[in-house]
């Protein structure tokens, strides 16, 4: 039986590595990337080796930047209010709402035992380190209604307890096991005029 050439085959598991894309669709998508013109392959090829070099993330709250001083953190006028996230994709539909004008603090990933994330992968003391510098006055726990998301919001609002602020998280209109990308403007703007204090 013939099997793919390598190079198609390489393709094919690298696409695979994409979230929710299996074999069959990786296939899909490899063979309907074989028949664009070579202009768009190539222009597909560049802007992969170079996403790296142009983005990168802020080492004070994690978004990404593609100049040397970072967007959201060099805003004017912010208010001294912290929304934790997960990822710095989730940034962008909060930002899509108009309606938080304060700092962002990305934590990298969520504690997920089953992925080999722990506490310890947080990077809490720098979160510590941005309220106080910062005088936060809010703390807004804005993390997926997954397990893994309550698991890390209990864990961060045990580490957060003594400090002399408010702790919120999104109210209702973020539906249970659903992440912030899912979710559309509307409903993430509800979630964040009802958010609950926590603390």
């Amino acid at each position: 039986m013939a099997s793919y050439p390598k190079s198609l085959l390489a393709l094919v598991e690298g696409l695979k590595k994409l979230p929710g894309v299996g074999r069959k669709t990786a296939e899909r998508f490899a063979f309907k990337i074989l028949d664009w013109p070579q202009k768009d392959i190539a222009f597909l090829a560049a802007t992969l080796y170079q996403l790296t070099d142009s983005i990168k993330k802020c080492n004070q709250c994690g978004c990404l930047q593609e100049s040397s001083s970072c967007f959201f953190c060099s805003k004017p006028d912010l208010e001294p209010i912290l929304c934790v996230v997960a990822y710095a994709k989730d940034v962008y539909p909060i930002e899509h709402t108009r309606l938080y004008h304060g700092y962002y603090h990305v934590l990298g990933c969520l504690i997920s035992p089953l992925e080999g994330k722990t506490a310890a992968d947080l990077a809490v003391d720098l979160l510590l380190s941005r309220i106080t510098s910062l005088a936060i006055s809010e703390v807004i726990l804005a993390l997926d209604s997954t397990l893994a998301g309550d698991t890390t919001s209990l864990y961060l609002q045990e580490r957060l307890k003594d400090k002399n602020m408010k702790i919120t998280k999104l109210a209702s209109g973020v539906p249970l096991g659903s992440s912030l990308d899912f979710i559309d403007e509307g409903t993430l703007s509800q979630a964040f005029h009802g958010r609950q204090m926590v603390l």
